[in-house]
């Protein structure tokens, strides 16, 4: 009997720990994708600098990755590509520096042609264009067999990863996400660097994520297109629109958290308030008047929130739960 109780659970445990635990590909529920014609993009990269890796690593007879010019990553998603080619990176800059907001800060386009080719890349940011910090990021994918060539991914699997969409469809990043460091300032990051992981689950050509884990992708790729295809840097956050002073939330009182049906503002003057989701989107917006109003949020999904106040030209954000 217990045997069967232990096969029983063996069946029922093994499928959902097999499930993916970060979001799943574009247009489905919980995805993070966001589109190139979002309205919450403020701005493109302006510049991109090519260093082009090998077709293959270890077979350096087949020269180096060759397809698309620099120039292909900057501006708007197109899919117009640079090929980065085993370990390639591109070095992209704005106009206006990328600044730490609520949500996402920016996103990286890439040009896969469906859910599941995915040609992924680490994502690092800097404030000088020398001392560069990388973004976590976490591979779940299995590494005892090689994804070949034209292999698949679970896009469930990945997170913090360029390429995790398919093309027009941008990997969002969000700058708290990297850790605190003297030497980078999150509210003047000027360009952001992306590494081409290789995908080999070779030690000798591998690359390791966040927690030590070998990343595997699609490997070998040898044309002229190896490795990550860098189509654009999409700019939610930059310092240009996001000018405004911020002041401690504890001067004004936003309640309750975790909220449910409604939450209470009692401030001082008149407001003008913004409730975004994870993703960045104005799910709430209207004008409020001094003293106590309660805001209806019984249609919000579960999550988390940034609530965001402007007064007198000045800037109050609080994280938020719904529960």
């Amino acid at each position: 009997m217990k045997k069967i109780i232990l096969f029983c659970f063996v069946l029922i445990v093994l499928p959902m720990l097999s499930l993916g635990q970060y979001a799943p590909p574009a247009g489905q529920d919980g995805s993070t994708a966001i589109y190139c014609d979002s309205s919450v993009f403020v701005g493109w990269a302006t510049s991109c600098v090519i260093e082009r890796g090998l077709q293959q690593l270890g077979n350096p007879s087949l020269g180096y990755a060759s397809y698309g010019e620099d120039a292909a990553g900057c501006g708007k998603a197109d899919n117009n590509v640079v090929s980065l080619g085993d370990g390639g990176m591109a070095v992209f800059s704005f106009d206006s520096p990328v600044c730490n907001a609520p949500g996402p800060d920016f996103a990286v386009f890439e040009n896969s042609f469906d859910d599941d080719f995915l040609e992924l890349a680490f994502v690092e940011v800097s404030s000088d264009g020398i001392n560069y910090f990388r973004f976590p990021a976490v591979s779940l994918t299995q590494t005892d067999t090689q994804i070949d060539g034209y292999g698949n991914i679970d896009a469930a699997l990945i997170h913090n990863f360029a390429g995790k969409y398919r093309a027009l469809y941008g990997t969002p990043f969000d700058l708290d996400d990297v850790e605190d460091s003297p030497l980078l300032d999150k509210n003047n990051v000027r360009y952001v660097r992306i590494i081409d992981v290789v995908g080999s689950i070779d030690p000798q050509y591998a690359t390791y994520d966040s927690n030590g884990n070998i990343v595997n992708d699609p490997w070998p790729t040898p044309f002229f297109s190896s490795g990550f295809d860098a189509d654009a840097v999409g700019v939610i956050h930059d310092v240009l629109h996001n000018a405004l002073t911020e002041i401690n939330v504890a001067d004004r009182m936003v309640y309750p958290n975790p909220f449910h049906d409604f939450i209470v503002f009692d401030i001082s003057g008149n407001a003008d308030c913004a409730v975004y989701d994870i993703m960045g989107q104005i799910v709430i917006q209207k004008s409020l008047s001094s003293g106590v109003t309660r805001v209806a949020t019984a249609d919000l999904h579960p999550g988390c929130y940034v609530i965001r106040l402007i007064i007198d030209g000045h800037i109050v954000n609080k994280k938020m739960i719904k529960k």
